[in-house]
């Protein structure tokens, strides 16, 4: 068996399109789709279905998908084994959330392949429950997060790049006497309380009986910093912002009281065999932030 139609056949239920498997794999749709068709003639099941534009498996294509994953996780175990080890190389599949995708990523990147230029990277984005779940059952080889609010499972490391605590932002012409006045008065664009800064936020204002006029509530903090350059409201938010969004003017206000912090960092499992690869991602890394926190 070809082990490039099982990777075809996985891309395509976990990206739910034939178009969007073909881009990831740099090939036209009907080479993916002729991969699927012939994996499917070599098992002797249907293994996908279509429902308009989207890809879902069969009862079949669900039954071995996760052997599927397992058997290309293996194949890329033993790619890895191979590789001279005086030399680092192979494939290193990195995670990340949105906002480290365009902040420490690109740069801690480009520091490793200019030493390591041998190593082929992965780049997968997503949110951090997602990117938390990959790690654990080894789809990813490490991800930048957010750090769970729940203990790490012993088979994970993980190393903090920074803390942010809690902050009020508003708009730069706002003038704060009181922070928690201001949240209970002014319009409040609320963090998502499925992410973690958003759970943080919200068990602040349960802590402090705080009742915000709330005007919306989403997740990404990048849109909610418009919302709040745009005079649309407060929100109570970690401190991610650094040198970003030139072009807003807002205001960072301190909380009054002190609070646990959103910790940004990498987490990995530490006995995947491309831990090497995983360490000089991370020497990179930390020598970025030590350069711009410098």
């Amino acid at each position: 068996m070809d082990s490039r139609y099982l990777q075809s056949f996985v891309y395509v239920v976990e990206l739910g399109s034939i178009a969007e498997a073909a881009r990831r794999l740099d090939l036209t749709p009907a080479a993916v789709a002729q991969r699927v068709k012939m994996l499917e003639e070599e098992l002797g099941a249907k293994l996908v279905r279509r429902n308009g534009r989207t890809v879902g498996t069969t009862e079949a294509g669900e039954r071995i998908l996760d052997r599927a994953r397992a058997v290309l996780h293996d194949i890329r175990d033993l790619k890895s084994d191979l590789v001279d080890t005086a030399v680092l190389a192979g494939q290193l599949r990195l995670g990340g959330t949105p906002s480290m995708m365009t902040g420490l990523i690109p740069d801690a990147l480009a520091q490793m392949l200019a030493r390591h230029p041998q190593i082929d990277i992965w780049l997968e984005p997503a949110n951090s429950v997602e990117l938390y779940r990959k790690v654990i059952h080894g789809e990813l080889d490490a991800a930048v997060l957010v750090h769970p609010l729940t203990d790490l499972p012993k088979s994970c490391d993980w190393h903090t790049f920074r803390e942010e605590p809690l902050v009020l932002l508003t708009p730069a012409t706002m003038q704060v006497d009181d922070v928690h006045r201001a949240i209970e008065t002014e319009p409040f664009v609320r963090y998502d309380r499925n992410a973690v800064g958003g759970q943080l936020a919200d068990a602040y204002l349960r802590q402090h009986s705080l009742q915000p006029r709330q005007r919306c509530e989403l997740d990404g903090l990048d849109a909610i910093a418009v919302l709040v350059d745009r005079g649309l409201g407060v929100s109570l938010v970690p401190d991610w912002l650094g040198s970003r969004f030139a072009g807003l003017s807002l205001t960072r206000w301190p909380i009054p009281h002190a609070f646990p912090k959103r910790a940004v960092g990498l987490l990995w499992n530490r006995s995947s065999v491309r831990i090497r690869l995983v360490r000089a991602f991370l020497e990179a890394a930390e020598a970025f932030v030590e350069h711009k926190n410098s």
